[in-house]
């Protein structure tokens, strides 16, 4: 399941806005990005999606089930109602007939609200909302594991990380259950540690332990085949969904590995970095966000599609917003590949801040939006940081003040007036490092002009 474009009518900042999302013919990767500056309408967009397929959701579920509303607040401040239409692709289920697969896997919905106590200029049309889910619901009904795609909104208040000691409501599983505050709440740790911790007890109830199974390592050296069944045999039991889970984080965490629940000194969750066994709670802030973001979209396509070999090969929706949020530099460089990586089916839609997502990935579609207009921008792969944030993000690369000043001195170089250029550099001398590589090459043009001069 994929968005090929959305239309959003009168909502946040943009009165009509016509997006197309990837994968397009000219950007075939599964990922979207919005740049733009706080307050652009960045995560309107994405909240508008959400909102859209939340229907979907609530209809797969049941077949009158409804989703969330435009909010009233969302509409443009000068209209007097809003819409989101969005087109869908689906193609799971569909005949073999070339014919009708071409009318059968696409879909078309709109969503419409109108202020209070005025008229009405759009109307919801949702009835391709409901074939769609009533084609998964028929699915459903013949297969009990039939594979079902994720949606999931991840907002920025994602990066709450809360790990509870004790498990005081207890929550069901099933499949169905991966749909479970996947647009309104984003990672819902509490949920993520207590299906951790159940679906480990099972797992542990089937496969040895690892420190039994390190007690019999050395007794079984001088039988390697031995020891190689009965590697076989302990991974054979190994919960899939949680090897999902373990193998998604350690994709985009390699130093990584081995997330368990321990009992003692206390229930908590404990994973291994470099070889180091620690527990979440001292990881840094960063690192926990991005474990439980990754964690959760992998734990809730395990749920989605119980039956596949590999659950994170499942498809769908996932909408995340300022993606780089507490990431360091080196894990923006790589995000959109490790996204395409670990979960090569899913379309993501992303909002972000760091020139580093849009420059290292090739074929991203990447939107820039500016007072309610969007414009595409061509491809920033390869681009540098600098370039990026002064062509795509309109940011100076250094702080203004010295810009200007390290601008002036150039000038003065140029204009062969190295008095004035001596004083400028001996003032920019007291305000920056030593090394500052403009100075050292301010420094290295001086004296190549004053040795010229010198000459005749």
């Amino acid at each position: 399941m994929e968005i090929q474009r959305v239309i959003l009518n009168n909502i946040g900042l943009f009165e009509n806005l016509e997006i197309p999302l990837a994968p397009t013919e000219q950007n075939p990767s599964n990922i979207t990005v919005f740049v733009g500056n706080n307050g652009a309408g960045k995560t309107s967009v994405l909240k508008a999606l959400a909102t859209s397929l939340s229907w979907f959701t609530a209809r797969l579920r049941t077949e009158k089930g409804s989703g969330n509303p435009i909010p009233e607040d969302a509409i443009l401040n000068t209209a007097n109602a809003a819409s989101i239409e969005i087109e869908i692709c689906d193609a799971s289920g569909t005949s073999d007939n070339p014919n009708q697969n071409e009318i059968q896997h696409h879909f078309k919905w709109t969503l419409a609200k109108n202020r209070t106590g005025r008229k009405s200029r759009y109307t919801s049309h949702l009835n391709d909302c409901t074939r769609l889910a009533n084609r998964y619901r028929d699915a459903l009904t013949r297969d009990h594991k039939t594979r079902l795609p994720i949606i999931g909104f991840y907002p920025v208040e994602r990066v709450v990380l809360d790990i509870p000691l004790k498990i005081r409501t207890k929550h069901t599983f099933l499949q169905l259950d991966g749909y479970d505050n996947s647009l309104s709440q984003g990672v819902d740790f509490r949920r993520f540690f207590e299906w951790f911790r159940e679906r480990e007890d099972t797992e542990n109830e089937s496969a040895m332990p690892e420190d039994v199974l390190n007690q019999l390592k050395p007794l079984l050296e001088t039988n390697p085949d031995a020891w190689q069944r009965l590697n076989e045999l302990n991974a054979s039991a190994k919960d899939r969904q949680l090897t999902a889970v373990r193998t998604a984080i350690r994709q985009f965490m390699p130093q990584m590995d081995n997330l368990r629940v321990r009992r003692k000194p206390r229930l908590h969750m404990a994973i291994d970095k470099n070889g180091e066994t620690l527990n979440v709670a001292q990881l840094s802030q960063g690192e926990k966000s991005l474990m439980a973001l990754v964690g959760d979209i992998a734990r809730r396509l395990a749920m989605l599609n119980p039956a596949l070999e590999n659950p994170l090969a499942g498809d769908g929706i996932v909408l995340i917003d300022e993606v780089d949020l507490h990431l360091h530099p080196s894990w923006q460089r790589s995000l959109c590949d490790r996204l395409i990586a670990t979960f090569p089916n899913c379309q993501f839609v992303l909002t972000t801040h760091s020139p580093l997502v849009i420059s290292d990935c090739k074929n991203v579609l990447v939107y820039t939006l500016t007072n309610g207009e969007l414009q595409q921008l061509p491809s920033q792969y390869g681009q540098d940081a600098n370039t990026v944030l002064l062509d795509v993000m309109d940011t100076s690369i250094r702080n203004q003040k010295i810009d200007a000043e390290l601008n002036d001195l150039l000038d003065a170089i140029q204009d062969l007036k190295l008095t004035e250029a001596q004083q400028l550099l001996a003032k920019l001398t007291e305000e920056l490092p030593a090394n500052h590589l403009e100075l050292v090459k301010a420094k290295l043009l001086i004296r190549k002009q004053e040795l010229r001069h010198a000459n005749h």
